[in-house]
Formats: structure tokens, sequence, C-alpha cells
């Protein structure tokens, strides 16, 4: 089972205006994001997490040591835990209240267990995270893992000493230290239990090991602050987590094909320009839904016995269906619903097919019986902000 360990947390001073600071993670911004939020504070975590310019990362590098000798961030006086709040209503309207604790999870070898991945991940060329993280010696955003340990809830609905809070877009976020020896103990204890399934940040955690493999040949030690990294875990329940689609976009293929392609295994039947509306539907039906050129909507009905033996997933599905036609080489990915009917009007997609979200049975059967899920299955929303811990690597 993996360790899961308190730390000094690097945070922002008392009185800072955390919402002039705190960013979103830096895989869902745009560069007009990551310009708005540079200026909204030149203390703003964007500026450490996406520098820009010459010799960006030596830049970030430098920035935050001064930023720690200046004051701007403090470091707790001993390791500690910290309790992350996210308070909203889901797409559908339901309240939810998600609960989990930042600390540092162990750093294991692929495939060790412990510490297990729940979909394939799509190769990323750029060693951007890596390059930041050796120069900035710190982890600066969490990964987001979901322990199967049962009861860890229970541990982490009173409330620790307040840090800070935040509400952005109808979520609030919520922070709290926990420095309490006993409770700090109870937590430790209860996540080294079981499983830790990652949830998100799949290749961070991947750079997380180039690093700890390359603090090690280093060094020669084993006991530094790099066989950890800074994670939120909260515990596997479906009252808590709110999960999404990501929707799937084929391009370098014509729509024809990919149509042929798709109702070998599919039945097609028009269907209205879809509305949220429409992803409900897919839910109680189980469908799926192609879009086209000029909107052109179908619903892709499975064919009696097309996906006997198949995992009842719609990534799974489609990647059965495509097989072997030119659209198995050339499919992205699209959280949303509106942001996948755009691209197919703008034509920076031949088609799409918009598929259902996971659900929580078939997450846990991943995680225990050592399976993999397509690449981007999932969508865990809302997203953890950035800047509210960070985590030194010097130690």
């Amino acid at each position: 089972m993996p360790c899961f360990e308190p730390f000094p947390a690097i945070r922002y001073a008392p009185g800072t205006d955390l919402d002039a600071v705190i960013a979103p993670p830096y895989d869902v911004l745009s560069d007009a994001d990551v310009d708005a939020l540079a200026d909204r504070d030149e203390h703003n975590i964007i500026h450490l997490d996406m520098p820009r310019g010459d010799d960006r990362y030596a830049v970030a590098g430098r920035r935050f040591r001064q930023w720690l000798a200046d004051g701007v961030l403090v470091v707790d006086g001993s390791p500690t835990f910290t309790l992350y709040r996210m308070r909203f209503a889901d797409a559908a309207g339901v309240d939810r209240d998600l609960v989990g604790v930042l600390g540092g999870l162990e750093v294991v070898d692929d495939g060790a267990g412990g510490v297990l991945p729940h979909e394939r991940t799509t190769p990323k060329a750029s060693t951007d995270r890596l390059d930041l993280t050796q120069a900035t010696e710190a982890n600066l955003s969490p990964v987001w893992g979901l322990s199967l340990a049962s009861g860890l809830t229970e541990l982490l609905v009173d409330p620790a000493d307040p840090v800070g809070a935040v509400t952005v877009d109808g979520v609030e976020h919520i922070v709290e230290r926990v420095t309490d020896p006993d409770r700090i103990a109870a937590i430790r204890a209860h996540l080294a239990r079981d499983d830790v399934l990652l949830a998100d940040g799949h290749h961070r955690y991947g750079v997380s090991r180039i690093h700890r493999d390359a603090v090690r040949a280093a060094t020669g030690r084993s006991d530094t602050a790099a066989e950890e990294t800074l994670a939120f875990v909260g515990e596997l329940v479906g009252e808590q987590l709110s999960i999404e689609a990501i929707h799937r976009l084929y391009h370098g293929v014509s729509f024809d094909e990919l149509r042929a392609a798709l109702a070998r295994s599919f039945e097609l039947s028009p269907a209205d320009v879809p509305t949220p509306d429409t992803l409900a539907a897919m839910e109680r039906d189980g469908r799926l839904v192609l879009l086209g050129p000029g909107g052109s909507t179908e619903w892709l009905t499975p064919r009696a016995g097309a996906f006997d033996g198949v995992r009842p997933l719609d990534g799974a599905w489609l990647e059965q269906a495509v097989s072997g036609s030119p659209a198995a080489d050339h499919v992205t990915y699209q959280h949303g619903l509106a942001e996948t009917v755009a691209a197919v009007e703008a034509g920076d997609a031949t088609g799409a097919v918009l598929i259902r979200p996971v659900n929580l049975t078939e997450i846990e059967r991943t995680a225990r019986e050592g399976l993999l899920m397509p690449p981007k299955s999932t969508f865990f929303t809302p997203k953890l902000r950035t800047g509210f811990v960070i985590r030194d690597l010097r130690s």
C-alpha cells in the first residue's frame, strides 16, 4: 500500500488575497487565460506554474526562491496535511460537498501497485513539467487520487485550522491546515490501508517518477522528498464525485468513412441538434451521438452482439468500432458539449461522437482488476486550483 506523508507546506502568507493569486491547473488554460492571470497580480501562481520568455524555467526557479525570501510565501513550522473542500452544484444541479486531503503520495514504479493508473495515457512530447520541476525543485500542483480505503471521508469531515477560501464560477474552494499529531497519524494510517487510484494527473505523476530516479542517481539516496509527490486524495464515493464525459473528435478521415466505420457496430438514426437534454437521453437510452458537417446529428445505437466481450465503456466501444479504419489513428479529445459542437462546425474536426460519463462501478472495477480504460475516459470536475499548497523537493 502507498505511503502518504505530511510535509511542511509552502503557502501564501496570511492576509494574501487568495482570489488574486490562485489559478486553475495549467492544462486547462488558454494563452489568453494565462495573460489574464499574470496581469491579475505579480505574485499569481501562474508566474511560477506557466513561466514565459527565454530561460523561463530558470526564471521560475529564481522567482520561487525570491518569493520565499521576501515572505510572499511562507513555510509551515511542522509537517502538516491540508484539507481541501469543494462545494458546488454539478451539471445536473445536484449539490455536492467534496473533501480530500493534500499530502505527499509515494512515487512508485510503473506496475508496482499501490498507486494505480485508471486509463491509458496519450503521449506528450513536451518536457515542460519535468523542466519546471527540476528548475523549481518543487511540486506546484497536485495530482488527484482516489483512495479505495472506505471511511476516509469520516476522518476529513470535521474542520481544521482555516487557511483560506475562494469562490470561482460557483465553486467554493476551502483549505484547512491539519496540525494535530493524532489526526495526522490517523489520516496517514488510514490511507496506508488500500490502493490509491489516479483520477487526474497521470503525466505529472510520471514526471515525478522521472525526477525521483534522477535524484536517486545523483545522490545515491532513496529517502529524499522526491520519493513522494504532491497529491490530493479523496475517497472513491459517488455522492462526492462529479464525472463528465470527454467526447471524441475525428480528423484525417472523410465523414463518409467515419460513418461507414461506425455503422458496422451501430445502427444510425436521425437525431435533433444536441442540447444538454440529449446527454440525459444518452444515459437513459444507452446510445451515443454522431455529429457531422452542416449540423448533421444521428443516434448511435449499439447493434445486438456488436460489443460482446467488450467492457461497457463508450471509449472502448468506439475503439473497437473504428478499429482497422483510418479513423482509428486520427482521434482527439474534447470536454464539453458546446465545445465539441463548435469544433465540428468550425471544420476543426471531420466529425465527433458524444459519449457518456464513466460510472463509479467501472472506475472501481478498473482499480480492483488492474485494468486500464481508454485514454481520456473521465473528466473529474471541478478542477483543483493551483497555489493553495506547494511542496518543496529540496530535502
